[in-house]
């Protein structure tokens, strides 16, 4: 399972997006993302979930996210990609 950080704004995408793809789990399973713990993001997170979507699915795997928090719905939601990250 992947964690979103508690902050994830465009000062973190870098890092954060190598992270996570140095944590992927092997194999055709889904990947898990827990948001649980995110407090303070900008548009920078949606793009992370995105690109880290677009990798799992050249690899054959699905992204679950879990425990989004209320805010990041409603950004996905104004700019159109709630369908492609839906939970």
């Amino acid at each position: 399972m992947l964690k979103l950080p508690a902050e994830l704004t465009h000062a973190q995408a870098d890092a954060c997006l190598s992270q996570w793809l140095s944590q992927l789990p092997v194999g055709q399973g889904p990947v898990v993302v827990d948001g649980g713990g995110l407090r303070q993001f900008d548009s920078t997170a949606l793009a992370l979930l995105l690109e880290l979507r677009r990798h799992l699915l050249g690899r054959g795997q699905m992204l679950v996210l879990e425990s989004v928090p209320p805010r990041l719905r409603e950004l996905a939601v104004l700019y159109g990609v709630d369908a492609l990250l839906a939970t």
